[in-house]
């Protein structure tokens, strides 16, 4: 008999858009949430529209994010809609939304409102800049936050303008992960008061808290680490090399022993000499020098030589992948982080695996993102009990 998954039994309402916040719930329905997503009757999410469209009409990224949601369309401004969306809340443990902030309270659905109506509910709160603050009200994507929250400013090279650290909406994901992390906490808490609270993300905040020893280092020297391209400023070599034929790779020497044994691996083991590159002082203060040997070496051998020679010195390394290069890679394969799915509206779909990796109750992937509104009827009529006559006449006023 198969163990019911982590999530099973807990409620989420996803009123949010686009990715941020709506990511938080996909990883919560991965892992056996019941996650409703609610959409404007003619708006709908963007998202749909965002990416690679089908014949579907919704795009893969669709598809692929709002996975093992139900969907349902509801008006929350309409005074009808705005009673459903109440009475649904009393059912729900989870609150999704990513408007600017004050939006709910404009509604008059704020959360202390609603709250008073479920006390132990918890509203994840994603914004570009939270919900307080002189910017709380301006707003702002992933791109914006890459900005602001200074990573954009470490990313290219150093002769170079700053660029988009891979061509991803990372603070979008990176919040939604922060976010379901919120989720699960508050959602402890409320077990154990039965008192829901907010979770208040801003984007940028997502990106800002990744930055590792910025801030402190600013803070006790005065320094403003500058772009390096694929160099880091605390350990050489540590950065990407171009092979014989062309690909390229990621070589990692964090430490002095790690680097002995690139330099045996390279064949010049006279480079740990206490006068030479001993230590990761020496090696920051000959970085020009120590990343010229390693690209000489790289380039004088194929990927393939190069991965055996690093594998046999227990080096660490690895191929910098194209998405082509992952769907050929037997450690992929091997991990199933590619799944296979055969939509009813898109048909065959791969999509990328949940994380984490649970060992005795494991995320499932039940169906892709499904057509707006699809779910409106069934879930009126099993959560609230509503007759399809009563789900008819507030579709007919607008309010579905």
């Amino acid at each position: 008999m198969s163990k019911p998954q982590p999530m099973a039994g807990v409620k989420v309402l996803d009123v949010a858009t686009f990715l941020a916040a709506p990511f938080a719930g996909t990883i919560l329905a991965d892992f056996g949430a019941t996650v409703l997503k609610i959409e404007h009757p003619k708006l709908g999410d963007p998202m749909r529209a965002f990416g690679t469209q089908t014949e579907c009409g919704d795009t893969l990224a669709w598809l692929s994010e709002a996975r093992n949601k139900q969907c349902m369309t509801l008006d929350l401004r309409h005074s009808e809609g705005a009673e459903v969306f109440r009475r649904l809340i009393a059912q729900s443990d989870v609150l999704l939304e990513n408007f600017r902030p004050g939006t709910l309270e404009k509604w008059g659905l704020a959360p202390d409102k609603l709250r008073e109506i479920n006390p132990r509910l918890v509203v994840l709160r994603v914004s570009a800049y939270g919900q307080t603050g002189p910017k709380r009200g301006l707003p702002g994507f992933a791109r914006v936050a890459h900005g602001f929250g200074g990573l954009s400013y470490l990313a290219g090279e150093a002769d170079g303008p700053p660029v988009v650290p891979g061509s991803t909406s990372l603070a979008d994901y990176l919040s939604g992960i922060w976010g379901a992390v919120g989720v699960l906490m508050a959602l402890r808490v409320a077990e154990r008061t039965g008192q829901g609270q907010d979770v208040d993300i801003g984007l940028y905040e997502s990106i800002f808290r990744l930055l590792d020893e910025t801030a402190p280092a600013y803070a006790r020297n005065g320094t403003i680490r500058e772009r390096m391209g694929a160099d880091v400023p605390t350990v050489v070599p540590h950065g990407h090399w171009q092979t014989k034929e062309g690909r390229w790779v990621a070589i990692a020497c964090t430490s002095d022993k790690i680097f002995a044994r690139l330099a045996e691996a390279m064949g010049k083991p006279e480079l740990t000499a206490q006068d030479r590159f001993a230590t990761t002082a020496q090696r920051i203060a000959g970085r020009a020098e120590v990343n010229g040997l390693v690209a000489a070496w790289a380039g004088s051998m194929t990927m393939a030589e190069l991965g055996a020679a690093c594998d046999a010195g227990e080096v660490p390394w690895g191929p910098i992948n194209s998405i082509a290069d992952i769907f050929a890679d037997e450690h992929i394969a091997a991990r199933g982080n590619l799944i296979k799915l055969m939509d009813e509206r898109a048909g065959e779909l791969v999509l990328p695996a949940p994380v984490p990796r649970l060992t005795e109750t494991p995320a499932t992937l039940r169906h892709a993102g499904r057509a707006r509104g699809a779910d409106t009827d069934a879930v009126l009529g099993e959560w609230l009990g509503m007759a399809l006559t009563e789900i008819n006449e507030l579709r007919r006023n607008g309010a579905l």
